[in-house]
């Protein structure tokens, strides 16, 4: 019995040696992950389901922890200010973890029933300046109906909401139209045979480009019409057989009258 009491003691031992031991080596492990995965960082996820092209409220989101060494500062969303003012292109269920991917600016255009069509540089469409945000442009088309050939501005002073493009090339743009010119525009992309994209005036603020100088033009005064009056025409001098009275010729037969009867 003692030979046996003393053997379980002996095992116990060990096993408590062993798993003192065992558990020092997995504290260290711990210990050298954490240390090579950094501290953690707040990360934004969504707070229930969000829908798609809704602008993104506070009481959406939420935050959750995760280490620096998996934050990726292009794609993660560390603050609720790259949030404000963006909406997310796909819908998000609760827990979702939101990126730079899944959110853009909400549309800035002028009128809920306005539409943005985008007009890429192809070898139909061309443009002759470059073109930026906010600008105006003049949208030429030229079309060939069974030889009948003809080029007229489609649409005039068009609002540019997004330009893409370099000093040596355009890339395209996307123009703010109402709902009923987006078909007709897009009919226009998709059949005419060019179409060119003209800068059109911006204004004071206007940077001259170095092909072209500024110029600032005087305007011009209206011209003031006077009318011209006729002029008042002078009676005519009364010669002096009309100025005296017509003597009449006493008819024959007709007694005169005379101071001596």
């Amino acid at each position: 019995m003692l030979e046996a009491k003393r053997r379980a003691t002996i095992f116990f031992i060990l096993a408590f040696i062993l798993a003192a031991a065992t558990g020092y080596m997995v504290l260290q492990k711990v210990e050298d992950l954490n240390s090579d995965l950094g501290a953690m960082t707040k990360v934004y996820i969504a707070k229930g389901n969000i829908d798609p092209r809704t602008l993104i409220k506070k009481n959406q989101v939420t935050v959750m922890e995760i280490p620096n060494k998996f934050v990726v500062k292009d794609s993660h969303i560390t603050s609720f200010e790259e949030l404000e003012n963006r909406v997310s292109v796909l819908p998000l269920a609760n827990g979702d973890m939101i990126t730079q991917s899944m959110i853009k600016p909400a549309s800035t255009l002028q009128n809920e029933n306005n539409r943005l069509v985008s007009l890429s540089s192809t070898e139909k469409i061309r443009f002759d300046q470059i073109i930026e945000s906010l600008d105006r442009v003049d949208i030429v088309v030229s079309t060939d109906n069974n030889g009948k050939r003809s080029t007229s501005v489609f649409m005039k002073d068009v609002l540019v909401r997004f330009a893409v493009g370099t000093e040596d090339s355009m890339a395209g743009i996307s123009v703010e139209v109402t709902a009923e010119e987006a078909p007709e525009l897009i009919h226009m992309q998709n059949y005419a045979d060019h179409i060119r994209i003209l800068k059109a005036n911006v204004g004071i603020n206007a940077v001259p480009t170095d092909e072209t100088e500024a110029k600032t033009e005087t305007p011009e005064k209206p011209e003031t019409k006077v009318e011209e009056k006729p002029a008042k025409e002078k009676p005519a001098a009364k010669t002096p057989t009309e100025s005296a009275p017509a003597t009449e010729t006493p008819k024959e037969g007709t007694p005169a009258t005379g101071s001596g009867q």
